[in-house]
């Protein structure tokens, strides 16, 4: 398969270049667009999430030896899960070569979280696949770079936090309401409010109540300076 000027272009951001680009090409396609002779990028994102949690496994205990597993277990999570990904997406534009369906495009599916996280750990699986463990690791650590060490030890979710925050001052804790839903069936988008007692409030959008109400959570966070 001769490789698109776009697809050089990705690689060149990636870091890696592809000896069997089809895999790259199966990696950046969406459910949304795929057919029985285009296959989307569900297995390799199954896949791709497994590699990129032992890579970080093994570089979080290589970088705090004393650490204990209550201590990493959360700074592994803030490092894996679909926010983080989406993040390293969008610093190498993969939104922009992501393959997806008209609906999902005109939605903003290339600024969704959750297909820019899916096609993170897609793409990750598919340098895996096509040049071996360890070189999927250097790509992995070199992408993530400084959010490896600098990953605070107290990681906890948006939400966790906030909660936490709410009832250290004696308010009951955060209520989420989902304001509005749109797109279609098989990929809406949620716009979630969060409100505290004391009156704070802001809202996100996001292909999952889930992942809204997390960024929701985020957003007001950094809004009262309690988050960076």
């Amino acid at each position: 398969m001769k490789k698109s000027e776009s697809i050089r272009s990705f690689e060149q951001r990636l870091g890696y270049q592809f000896s069997d680009v089809s895999l790259l090409v199966e990696a950046l396609t969406h459910s949304s667009i795929a057919s029985e002779t285009r296959k989307d990028n569900q297995r390799l994102e199954f896949l791709g999430d497994r590699v990129l949690g032992l890579v970080m496994a093994e570089a979080l205990l290589e970088i705090d030896q004393l650490a204990p597993e209550g201590t990493l277990a959360p700074r592994f999570n803030a490092l894996v899960r679909k926010e983080a990904c989406a993040e390293v997406a969008r610093h190498i534009d993969l939104g922009g070569v992501l393959k997806i369906g008209r609906s999902e495009m005109l939605s903003g599916g290339r600024r969704k979280d959750a297909l820019l996280g899916d096609g993170m750990e897609a793409v990750i699986a598919a340098i895996y696949k096509d040049g071996g463990f360890e070189v999927a690791k250097k790509i992995i650590i070199e992408l993530w770079g400084d959010r490896i060490k600098n990953v605070k030890g107290d990681a906890r979710d948006a939400k966790t936090m906030l909660q936490e925050w709410a009832q250290a001052r004696g308010q009951n804790p955060p209520k989420y309401e989902v304001m509005s839903q749109s797109g279609p069936d098989h990929a809406p988008d949620f716009l979630v409010k969060v409100l505290l007692d004391s009156g704070e409030t802001a809202d996100a959008l996001a292909g999952s109540k889930r992942q809204a109400e997390q960024m929701a959570a985020k957003f007001l966070l950094q809004n009262m300076g309690e988050l960076i």
